[in-house]
């Protein structure tokens, strides 16, 4: 199987080796487990069902999950996953929340087709890094109800050096437009719940506000309230010593200042993070292979 399923293009045969992502073609999870530190309207009290697929296409020097994004996990069959969603459903998760998937789509497609088929009523989460091809996203309309997309960067060498990839801009900036276009603007259940949606985060860089300002505008402008921007604080330097200039957390002064901006600009559809939320307590441990 030639891939060319994400904007790298590796053009490899993944039944014989691996891509850029690290892993085969043979689905691979690290994790399945109900999840709390979601935004409220999707982990909600009772927590989202979480699949960890390991591998990733991005090398962001900052990962805070480095251990599965590096390939650490274990392969299990399509049917296997689509148990792993009823299991899931079964303790009580508000969703199915597919985390890193991009890189397994295709063999992600028909279970997500089957599991509907036999049942399986809960929205249904694309947990992504934003760097996917909108080609692939269009075919998931009509199967994934809520993308919770990252949006890191405005410009490309910015991503060029903390995350391996030199288009990432524009990329991103496509596949929203894509996600938007399936699912339109934000719906809700009567409980608070997101029904249907899109959830852009943006994780802020210490010394990096003006991008961020970049990102909040390019949102803002572009798509006002049909998408859920979340802005988070809880950047946490784990061993980027190399970096010195995002070798820190994010000061208070810092975010506030980022916050202040949102609000001059008019942003009211978005979520902020209060107290201190960077902490590896709120890394999930993977070592365990949870659910799996």
């Amino acid at each position: 199987m030639i891939c060319n399923i994400c904007p790298r293009k590796c053009n490899v045969d993944r039944e014989k080796t691996q891509g850029f992502c690290g892993v085969n073609e043979k689905i691979k999870i690290s994790r399945a487990a109900l999840h709390f530190y979601e935004e409220p309207c999707i982990s909600g009290k009772s927590g989202s069902g979480t699949v960890f697929f390991s591998g990733c296409n991005l090398k962001c020097v900052y990962c805070q999950n480095k251990i599965i994004s590096s390939g650490f996990g274990k392969e299990i069959s399509e049917e296997r996953l689509e148990k792993i969603f009823f299991e899931l459903k079964e303790q009580g998760a508000n969703n199915i929340n597919l985390v890193t998937p991009d890189h397994f789509v295709k063999k992600t497609i028909p279970v997500l087709r089957s599991a509907k088929e036999n049942g399986l009523d809960l929205p249904i989460v694309y947990n992504t890094s934003g760097y996917c091809d909108e080609n692939v996203i269009k075919e998931l309309k009509g199967l994934v109800d809520i993308y919770l997309t990252d949006f890191k960067y405005f410009n490309n060498e910015t991503a060029k050096k903390y995350s391996k990839v030199s288009d990432y801009t524009a990329v991103a900036k496509k596949a929203l437009k894509a996600m938007v276009n399936n699912v339109g603007a934000p719906k809700y259940f009567e409980n608070g719940l997101l029904k249907s949606g899109v959830i852009v985060r943006h994780l802020c860089l210490p010394n990096f506000l003006d991008e961020s300002k970049d990102i909040l505008d390019y949102l803002y402008k572009t798509y006002k309230n049909d998408i859920i921007i979340s802005i988070m604080n809880q950047f946490t330097p784990i061993n980027i010593e190399n970096y010195p200039e995002i070798n820190r957390k994010l000061t208070e002064k810092e975010y506030q200042n980022i916050v202040d901006y949102a609000n001059l600009i008019g942003i009211s559809n978005a979520y902020i993070q209060e107290g201190d939320t960077a902490k590896e307590s709120f890394i999930p441990s993977f070592y365990e292979l949870k659910g799996v």
